[in-house]
């Protein structure tokens, strides 16, 4: 049975969603009903659209990770978004718990990483390592216990396995994210990484739109207060 997929926002422009921890946001070689694919037959049930349904993907969350997305309906607005994708005027906050604690209470965090296509796995390299893109994301620790911090994040390039990948370069590894060096996990047990807000510009509007996703009761970690 397909995963219940519930809709934050929509409009003839966009479309704003909670993605299910454990969907691939687009088709992969597993095959699974991933994201694209659910949403456009969704949308052709509903609006009872014939042929095609235009949905496009202006940006990615990890598999395991789950929380606020947003699609654009028109390429128009696919456009716009990809550009404020690329120019980082789109503001996406995370909240994760990672083993550990930071060496600072808050602060930046900029790393040059490689993605391996071969095995999916992302590594820290030197920046004048080809292929390598720069990594920038803003934290702050909200709080710590039973030797865990849980902080919010802000994100400002979103490249693969970013927050994962940048969190375990400091000693601090996500809760459940075995392949990035966090202990091993139970079995079923989710990364403790969730997209919390979502922040732009509506591609025709210029309105400012905010969005904001809490994890579901019981998701790992993410909802003890610190």
């Amino acid at each position: 049975m397909p995963p219940v997929i519930p809709v934050l926002y929509e409009d003839n422009h966009v479309l704003v969603v909670v993605k299910p921890p454990n969907v691939p946001s687009q088709e992969d070689d597993s095959r699974d009903p991933d994201m694209l694919t659910l949403l456009k037959a969704d949308l052709k049930h509903r609006h009872g659209k014939p042929g095609n349904v235009f949905l496009g993907l202006v940006h990615r969350l990890d598999r395991p990770v789950g929380g606020v997305m947003v699609f654009a309906k028109t390429s128009k607005a696919a456009s716009r978004l990809s550009d404020a994708v690329r120019t980082r005027s789109i503001r996406k906050e995370y909240t994760a718990v990672v083993h550990g604690r930071p060496k600072e209470p808050q602060g930046t965090l900029t790393h040059y990483l490689l993605k391996d296509p071969k095995t999916n796995r992302v590594s820290v390299v030197p920046p004048a390592k080809s292929g390598a893109k720069e990594a920038v994301l803003d934290y702050r620790v909200l709080g710590s216990r039973d030797g865990c911090s849980k902080v919010q994040i802000e994100l400002h390039t979103g490249r693969p396995h970013q927050i994962r990948v940048q969190f375990a370069a400091i000693g601090c590894p996500l809760v459940g994210d075995q392949r990035y060096g966090g202990p091993r996990a139970e079995p079923g047990q989710q990364i403790a990484l969730w997209s919390t807000r979502l922040e732009f510009e509506h591609p025709t509007t210029k309105e400012t739109l905010s969005f904001v996703s809490t994890p579901p009761q019981g998701y790992p970690s993410l909802l003890w207060e610190a």
